[in-house]
C-alpha cells in the first residue's frame, strides 16, 4: 500500500465499546465500514437499531456502518482490518481469521497488552500469526476513552507504522472533525506506552481506592511515565514517544477519567473488593492492565528495567498483597535510587 491506494472499505473485528467507537470514526470519515460481533444479537442491534446497547448504550451509529457475525463476510475486501479484540484473545481470533485475510489489506491492531508467556508486543503477535511482514502493521494508540470519542468529543490519537504510507492512508481513513489522528513510525514506543499506561491507571485506581488525592495521583502518573520510558527505549523505542499523545497522552487520559476501566478496576481493589468481585462489577468489560501487569512485569526483568509500579501492581492483582501495603511499599521505594 501507498498513499496513492486510499483505504476505502474497512472490516472492523470486535464490536467492543472501542471497537464500535472506531468503526464509527471509520464511517464518519466516509470509509465503507463492516463491523463483526461475535454475539449475532448485537450485530443485529447495531444494524438494525444503529446502537451497541451493551457496550455504547444511547449512541446513535451511522447508518452506513454495517455490522454482521460472520467474519468471512466482514473480510471480504478489506483494505484494512482494524483488530479490535482484548491482547489476551488476540492470538486466538487471529488465527481463526488469518486464511480469510485480505492479500495486501493493513493490519490495524486497537489492543493494548503484553502477551502473557511469549511477552510479545501486539504487533509481533499479528506478524506471527497473520505471517505478514512489520511494513503491513500499524497500531492505534493515544487519549481514546471510546464514550467520549463516540460521543464526538475532540480528541486525536497516533497511527504507528514502519511504513509511513500505510500510516499515512489509514491516517486520512480515519480523520473526521471531532477526531484527528497523527502518524509515527515508532511502532514500538507506542505499544509500549499503550499497554503500560493501563498499568499505571491501575495503581491510581488503587490508590483513589484508598482515599488519596491529587498529589499522589500525579506522583504515580509521572513515575509511571518514568518506568514506562525506561522499558520502551530498552527495547528500541524513541524516547521522545513519551512524551506525546501515545505516551503521556494516553497515560493521563487512562489515569485520570472515570470512564478508564482500568483506573475504575484499580478503585474497587483499593476500597477491599476482591479481584473477582471487581471483575464481576466489570460486566464482561476487559481491564487489560490486571494481565498485562504480569507480561510487563516479566518483560521488564528480562530487560533489567526497574519497574516499581508494575511490580507493585502484579503483586496485588496476582499474589494477595494489601493495596495499603503496597502505597506504603512505594513510599518507601521512592526514597531509593531505583524509583527516581
Amino acid at each position: 500500500m501507498s498513499a496513492a491506494r486510499p483505504v476505502e472499505r474497512v472490516a472492523v473485528l470486535g464490536a467492543g465499546s472501542w471497537g464500535t467507537a472506531f468503526a464509527k470514526v471509520l464511517a464518519d470519515a466516509g470509509r465503507d465500514v463492516v463491523l463483526w460481533a461475535r454475539r449475532p444479537e448485537v450485530a443485529e442491534a447495531v444494524g438494525e437499531r444503529g446502537e451497541n446497547p451493551e457496550y455504547l448504550p444511547g449512541v446513535r451509529l451511522p447508518d452506513a456502518l454495517r455490522a454482521t457475525a460472520d467474519p468471512v463476510a466482514a473480510l471480504e475486501g478489506a483494505d484494512a482490518v482494524v483488530l479490535a479484540v482484548p491482547s489476551q484473545t488476540l492470538r486466538a481470533n487471529l488465527a481463526a481469521w488469518r486464511d480469510a485475510l485480505p492479500a495486501d489489506a493493513t493490519l490495524v491492531s486497537l489492543a493494548k497488552g503484553v502477551e502473557l508467556g511469549t511477552l510479545a508486543r501486539m504487533s509481533e503477535v499479528i506478524r506471527e500469526v497473520a505471517g505478514v511482514t512489520e511494513d503491513r502493521v500499524a497500531v492505534v494508540s493515544g487519549p481514546n476513552l471510546a464514550r467520549e470519542i463516540a460521543e464526538e468529543q475532540p480528541t486525536a490519537t497516533v497511527i504507528a507504522c514502519v511504513d509511513h504510507d500505510r500510516a499515512v492512508a489509514l491516517q486520512h481513513a480515519c480523520s473526521t472533525g471531532y477526531f484527528r489522528p497523527y502518524t509515527n513510525t515508532d511502532v514500538v514506543g507506542c505499544e509500549v506506552g499503550g499497554a503500560c499506561k493501563n498499568v499505571i491507571a491501575l495503581a491510581c485506581g488503587l490508590a483513589g481506592g484508598l482515599g488519596y488525592g491529587d498529589n499522589t495521583m500525579a506522583t504515580l502518573i509521572t513515575r509511571g511515565l518514568a518506568e514506562t520510558s525506561r522499558l520502551g527505549v530498552a527495547l528500541g523505542a524513541d524516547p521522545q514517544t513519551f512524551a506525546g499523545l501515545a505516551g503521556l497522552g494516553d497515560l493521563v487520559a487512562t489515569c485520570a477519567s472515570p470512564l478508564s476501566r482500568n483506573r475504575t478496576f484499580g478503585e474497587r481493589l483499593g476500597r477491599g473488593e476482591t479481584l473477582e468481585q471487581a471483575q464481576e462489577h466489570a460486566h464482561g468489560q476487559v481491564a487489560e492492565g490486571v494481565k498485562s501487569c504480569s507480561s510487563i512485569r516479566q518483560l521488564a526483568a528480562r530487560h533489567g528495567v526497574e519497574m516499581p509500579i508494575a511490580d507493585a501492581v502484579h503483586r496485588v492483582c496476582h499474589e494477595g498483597l494489601s493495596p495499603r501495603v503496597m502505597a506504603a511499599d512505594l513510599l518507601g521505594r521512592q526514597r531509593k535510587a531505583e524509583f527516581a
